[in-house]
């Protein structure tokens, strides 16, 4: 029997060798899965036996970790979201790469808290927020953070924004009666919305702004309204501009807004959550003038820069103003000039996180391992695909375009069909496995939705996606079981 103050005083495992063999089975069975993603499933439903699974009440005791290995290779590896697949394009989801992967394997290892102190972990971070940027043109003092995606680096950047507007007092004692108003296009995402909400400002304090014909903000709509607010007592603090709507991928006019942000004072943000990574091809960067202008942008890694989840970034123009919006004395968190507790400012003073992982070594060794140009050159063809899509699609008598495609969105409706049938032809084509489409709502009509943002889409990925709309749409007409769909 093994000592039983050896076994309770540690959770090491008794015998290494054994758990270095796991292990290397481990890696070996998910870079099997990785190598053989495009001929699996793009996505598979849970059966009825692996949703009861998930009831189990909490394990008192331990099992042996090949059990529970083996557990995860039934209940959760074949049922993920699937967006690993080339044809996975219903949401702006990256693929991932083996680079990615192996370096969550290397955090896990060191298992660095990234809030604070001065470690090697912190010194990563901080040279991604410089290469992220250079690449969006902003100066290389700039501040920012590795966060978990853009919802969060937006919720930054609003209080950055708040704090700049309303002073350091507001931190304490809140906006008060100043009611601030911000602004954004009608097609901004949620997550804008909800910033302000959590900001404490209220989703009201966003006042979304029309869009013109190709779905950009309109700029001459947005001095009204500024004008307006302003005459009806209100405090305008900030502009969101968006570089890659979530609906169709449009971008606004960022060189138009600076301008307006410049002539009135306010705090220009750029949402480029998945468009900033475009900043790295030379044919794609000029559809995005302005955004070096910006005061702050948020984005993610874990989008075209095909990082694992999560990894989103905000970059700050002004270190000072990101630092006022966050940074706090208490006696546990002294800052000394040499030791562990040296390193100031330490990432807690630039956002709400204290306890955080090393998101940014993934980041680190995605752009070391294929440099920068050839992410660029990934994004560069999810548009050239988007484009290869929308071709097929006007090509097609069954098919027609609903919107112009700025970047890497097509979002088509097949002719004739009612919205019911726009959204059964896409859950038929998921529960089959062959491709994941999303739908959207286009001047009030359902539409099916394709967002191009995996390494590994081919242009046969492409052809294929359209050949089974069109197969789908002949079943459409009146409900299948999964076996027909199958069938596809």
């Amino acid at each position: 029997m093994p000592d039983h103050e050896a076994v309770t005083s540690t959770l090491d495992p008794l015998d290494w060798s054994e758990l270095r063999a796991l292990g290397h089975r481990m890696l070996d069975d998910v870079i099997d899965d990785l190598a053989g993603v495009a001929e699996a499933p793009v996505w598979r439903p849970m059966p009825e036996e692996v949703r009861d699974a998930w009831q189990g009440g909490l394990p008192r005791g331990g099992a042996a970790m090949a059990d529970v290995y083996r557990e995860y290779r039934r209940l959760i590896a074949p049922y993920g979201v699937g967006n690993r697949h080339p044809r996975f394009l219903g949401w702006v989801h990256g693929g991932g790469t083996a680079v990615g992967m192996l370096a969550e394997l290397l955090a896990g290892g060191l298992n660095a808290n990234c809030g604070g102190r001065d470690h090697a972990p912190i010194a990563c971070e901080r040279q991604v927020v410089r290469w992220a940027a250079e690449m969006l043109g902003l100066p290389q003092d700039s501040s920012g953070l590795v966060v978990t995606g853009t919802s969060m680096a937006n919720f930054v950047a609003v209080l950055v924004a708040r704090t700049a507007a309303l002073g350091a007092q507001s931190r304490r004692r809140g906006a008060g009666a100043v009611r601030l108003a911000a602004y954004a296009a009608t097609g901004a995402h949620l997550c804008v919305s909800r910033a302000l909400d959590m900001a404490g400002l209220g989703a009201d304090a966003l006042h979304l702004v029309s869009a013109d014909a190709a779905g950009r903000l309109d700029v001459a709509l947005l001095e009204q309204r500024i004008a307006a607010d302003r005459d009806a007592g209100m405090q305008p603090f900030l502009v969101v501009g968006t570089a890659g709507s979530v609906d169709t991928g449009a971008i606004d006019d960022l060189a138009g807004l600076a301008d307006c942000c410049a002539r009135h004072g306010l705090w220009f943000h750029v949402d480029a959550a998945f468009g900033a990574i475009a900043m790295l091809s030379p044919v794609l960067r000029p559809r995005f003038g302005g955004m070096e202008r910006a005061d702050s942008v948020a984005f993610d890694f874990h989008k075209w820069a095909q990082v694992p989840y999560d990894a989103g970034c905000i970059v700050v123009r002004d270190h000072a103003a990101h630092r006022a919006a966050f940074a706090r004395s208490v006696a546990y968190l002294r800052r000394e000039t040499r030791g562990l507790a040296a390193g100031e400012p330490w990432p807690v003073d630039l956002g709400p996180e204290l306890s955080r992982g090393f998101r940014a070594l993934k980041v680190w060794m995605t752009l070391k391992a294929y440099g920068a140009d050839r992410i660029g050159e990934v994004a560069f063809r999810c548009c050239a695909l988007a484009e290869r899509l929308a071709a097929r699609v006007r090509s097609c008598p069954a098919l027609e375009l609903m919107a112009q495609v700025s970047l890497n969105v097509v979002c088509f409706r097949v002719r004739g069909g009612d919205d019911a049938v726009q959204t059964r032809i896409v859950a038929d084509l998921q529960q089959a496995g062959r491709t994941v489409l999303s739908t959207t709502v286009i001047e009030g009509a359902c539409v099916l939705r394709a967002a191009f943002c995996n390494h590994r889409t081919t242009w046969s990925d492409v052809d294929l996606v359209i050949d089974d709309v069109v197969k789908a749409a002949m079943w459409a007409a009146e409900p299948r079981c999964l076996e027909d769909v199958a069938a596809l």
